[in-house]
């Protein structure tokens, strides 16, 4: 019996989501398509359809990727992520151990002191954080990773009025991210851990969405001062395997701006942060912040993929 591939996985993911053709006719006890409709719509075999899914061909055409993307309503970051996953895409690049953010990008980190700003990583460990950063978000210390705290530390999510939103956004964009792969056996054996001990995430995962997120708006609660709306600008570090740096700001004259500068006073008059010269460390993929203790990710050698 074949094993699923990534490839087979993402078909069968991706055809349970697509809206088949509203009057054709048919009486339908599932969404999604079946797999004679999308290999009619890419005009291929429906037997080849199958090995495709079955993972019994992992090396379909352009042609035929082009043709599948059309077929199940892809857009352009999940053809992207399609071809990758065919091996039309990007090269996969070794991971290194450990990170580092470049020393340049972690003095810009802690010189940037009237906004929050943070870098982080491939697999989203926070790399570099400004104090203003570490005292509006609970996630944004240096060691945590993000995609842990969503879904575990629940300050994280008392802090998003739309949590499933912006939790699907950065599942989505994970994906993405890591590429055809799979990331390192680090990010796998987080993967299993979020998968056994989340619901929610369990389900976000397996629908195999992509998105590539480079800013927006968030609506946020904070504890001390409250409700603040606030944009977000992502930005690649070239030069890095996929580290961004990530910067929050306020509109000009509004309440949330008011209360950033409040918190920015705060932490300014604190002694924590008072002349500090900044730290650029180097630290492991995935490594749970010592502040909060709990069961270490494990890199098994040898592991390729995630699940």
């Amino acid at each position: 019996m074949p094993q699923p591939t990534p490839l087979g996985e993402f078909l069968r993911a991706r055809r349970a989501v697509v809206r088949p053709v509203e009057g054709d006719g048919t009486m339908r006890r599932v969404h999604g398509l079946r797999r004679e409709e999308v290999a009619e719509r890419a005009a291929i075999s429906l037997d080849y359809y199958v090995r495709l899914e079955q993972g019994r061909n992992d090396s379909p055409s352009t042609q035929v990727v082009d043709a599948l993307a059309r077929a199940l309503q892809l857009d352009e970051d999940g053809a992207r992520y399609l071809r990758e996953l065919a091996g039309h895409g990007r090269t996969a690049v070794a991971d290194t151990d450990p990170q580092q953010v470049p020393p340049g990008v972690g003095l810009l980190v802690q010189g940037l002191r009237e906004v929050p700003a943070f870098v982080h990583g491939k697999y989203l460990d926070v790399l570099a954080a400004n104090p203003l950063a570490e005292a509006l978000f609970p996630s944004q210390r240096i060691g945590v990773n993000l995609l842990r705290a969503a879904f575990t530390d629940p300050a994280v999510r008392a802090m998003y009025p739309e949590w499933d939103i912006v939790v699907a956004e950065v599942v989505a964009n994970a994906r993405l991210v890591v590429g055809a792969d799979g990331g390192s056996g680090c990010l796998r054996a987080l993967v299993g851990e979020l998968r056994a001990a989340d619901e929610d995430f369990r389900a976000i995962w397996d629908r195999q969405d992509v998105k590539e997120t480079t800013g927006g708006a968030r609506r946020l609660h904070h504890p001390t001062l409250g409700d603040l709306e606030l944009m977000y600008e992502k930005l690649y570090l070239s030069g890095t395997d996929a580290q961004f740096l990530v910067v929050h700001h306020a509109v000009p004259g509004s309440e949330s701006e008011a209360k950033l500068a409040t918190l920015r006073e705060s932490v300014c008059s604190s002694p924590r942060h008072h002349g500090a010269t900044p730290d650029i460390p180097s630290l492991s993929p995935l490594r749970s912040p010592p502040a909060r203790p709990g069961p270490p990710s494990h890199c098994p050698k040898g592991s390729r993929a995630y699940e």
